[in-house]
Formats: C-alpha cells, structure tokens, sequence
C-alpha cells in the first residue's frame, strides 16, 4: 500500500519532496510520457534523461524535447552532463530560465563514450574539479544545485564519501548515489554499505540507488542505509506501479491493459503517430512478463505498426481471457 505523505519526507534545499521513492533518469527511457505515469503511481519527483551541454549549445532546439515537462510532475530536475565547467555553468544558467526546480548534474553514467570524455562518471576521477563546477554553479544560479555519483571509478579507487563531503562543501543541496562503480555497470550486487558511509558523511538528503526490485526493496534500503528516498530505474520499466508499492504479480491485466493504452496515448500526443508508437513497443514489451505463456504476445506488440494494430492485439488477448 502507498504510504500517505501528507508532509514532505526532505527538501532539496528549499524544494519539498512528499516521497521516498523516485524514478531514476535513464537515457531513452525516462521522457516525459513515462515520467507522468510514475508520477501518477507514486513517483515523489521527475529527473529528465541527461542531456549534454554540448548538444544544448550546439542545437538546443533539438535537445529541448528531452526537457519538456508537464506541471504535474513538479518537482522537476533538469539533469545535465558535461567535462567542460565553463559550458556546464553556461548551459546551466541557461537551463534556469526554462524553470526547473533543481539542476542536477550527472557523474554516475558509466558509458565509455560519456565517462572516457571525462563527463558522467568520468568526473568522479577528478574530485577538485567537482568542487569548482559546484562552486560556481551553486554561486551563480538561484535554483537548487544538485548531483548524481557512483562510488568511484574501479574499486580501487573509490572515493564517495570524499566525493559526497566536497559536493556538500560546495553547495549542492542533494546527492543520488548509486552503490557501483564505473566498472561495474550494473554488473554484481550494489553496495549498500557504501551507499551507508555517504549518508554518514553528509548533512544534505541522499537517495540512494541500486538492486531495488520490489515494493519491500524501497522500506529495506531506508533502512539499512538511512537514506532519505531511493531511486528506481530499470525495476520501474515494465512495472511503474512498483511507485504505488505493488508487485507485478499483484497487477491485474485489465490494469496493465488500461495503462497501456495510456502510455500509447501519451507516446503519439508527445511524439507523433509512428515515432511515439515506436519508442512506446520497448515499453509494451517490458510490461509483459517474459513467460512462454505470453510471448506470442509480446512479440505482437514488439512488431506493430500502427496503433490500431496494438489495440487489436490487446482486445484479442482481453477476449482470450475472458
């Protein structure tokens, strides 16, 4: 059941949060259809995909869909990356115009391509440099700063705890820790431990991120780590109503046809008839269980066309098991 949050559970800054449970910004994933359904489910707040601030300076027109948001999912996080600290505050001050509620910048992203420039994780291998871009972007802009980490680059080099202390040293109102490294991905088990010593080390809230699969992951994280919420990524893809603190076994079909059609329906208002109905099939997939009993079925809704055709294959599947 959800809990009831009739008062904010933090404030990042001055920003109050009612929820302990949020949806993690993932690249290609985490726009603003699903975000407003999370939202719906339970979701506390909505963090954009990360968007480059090459790409923001270099064609911001064609970076701002990533950044479009809806009322309802205040409060809004613009989530940013980038190696180079004058085009971060650059962007950033730009980015405050469009009026977010927070400005977060990414240090957690492990791919070669972001932490090998030096942008995403990358950052974490240079601990003053951190200290300089928030420094300045805490100085510079009214809007609550914050940051997304790992716990280091390799194992050997782990450095969170130092890497919490100078973001909350320099201004940042919030740290989102996931408890792997850059060499992990999402390889092994996350650390909850490590995750721990970053909310001893700080005086600011902490999310904590990493291995929450279900509702009772959400309660056990607080617990063990003392965080103040927990990010959800891929666990949410497929089953957002893990928000709402239910289990996929625990979703009836007619409740997953319904939010089907929604996302659907959202997808093609925000997109476009074909772009929306082919970014919404990776999530029509995921919302099906991956069972021999049902894979007809996915496979259906991974390769239509139209969507007319997605309704047909839902009705066909809701009269099949009536």
């Amino acid at each position: 059941m959800l809990p009831n949050f009739a008062r904010p559970v933090f404030y990042v800054r001055n920003v109050p949060v009612y929820g302990d449970a949020i949806l993690s910004p993932m690249d290609g994933f985490s726009d603003m259809p699903f975000r407003l359904i999370c939202r719906e489910l339970g979701s506390a707040m909505s963090y954009t995909e990360f968007v480059s601030v090459d790409e923001l300076l270099g064609n911001m027109k064609r970076a701002a869909r990533k950044l479009q948001f809806d009322p309802a999912e205040r409060p809004l996080t613009f989530q940013i990356y980038g190696h180079d600290e004058e085009r971060l505050a650059q962007v950033a001050q730009r980015l405050e115009r469009m009026g977010p509620d927070i400005i977060d910048l990414n240090m957690g992203c492990w791919v070669s391509g972001v932490s090998g420039r030096g942008a995403g994780a990358g950052l974490l291998r240079a601990p003053e440099k951190i200290g300089r871009i928030f420094a300045r972007l805490t100085q510079t802009l009214a809007t609550p700063v914050t940051g997304k980490i790992r716990l280091g680059w390799d194992d050997a080099t782990r450095n969170h705890a130092t890497v919490a202390r100078i973001l909350e040293d320099n201004g940042a109102s919030l740290i989102a820790v996931h408890g792997r490294t850059k060499m992990q991905a999402y390889k092994g088990q996350a650390d909850w431990d490590a995750i721990a010593e970053v909310k001893a080390a700080v005086q600011i809230p902490v999310l904590g991120s990493g291995d929450v699969k279900t509702p009772a992951d959400i309660e056990r994280m607080k617990q063990y780590t003392g965080v103040d919420g927990v990010m959800i990524g891929r666990a949410a893809i497929g089953n957002p109503w893990i928000f709402a603190r239910k289990d996929r076994e625990q979703v009836a079909w007619a409740d997953k046809a319904a939010l089907m059609r929604r996302h659907l329906s959202l997808n093609l208002e925000f997109y476009g008839p074909q772009l929306g109905l082919v970014l919404f099939r990776k999530h029509a997939a995921r919302y099906i269980a991956d069972t021999a009993e049902d894979r007809d079925l996915r496979l259906a809704l991974l390769t239509c066309e139209q969507a007319e055709q997605f309704e047909e294959i839902v009705e066909r599947h809701e009269m099949a098991m009536a």
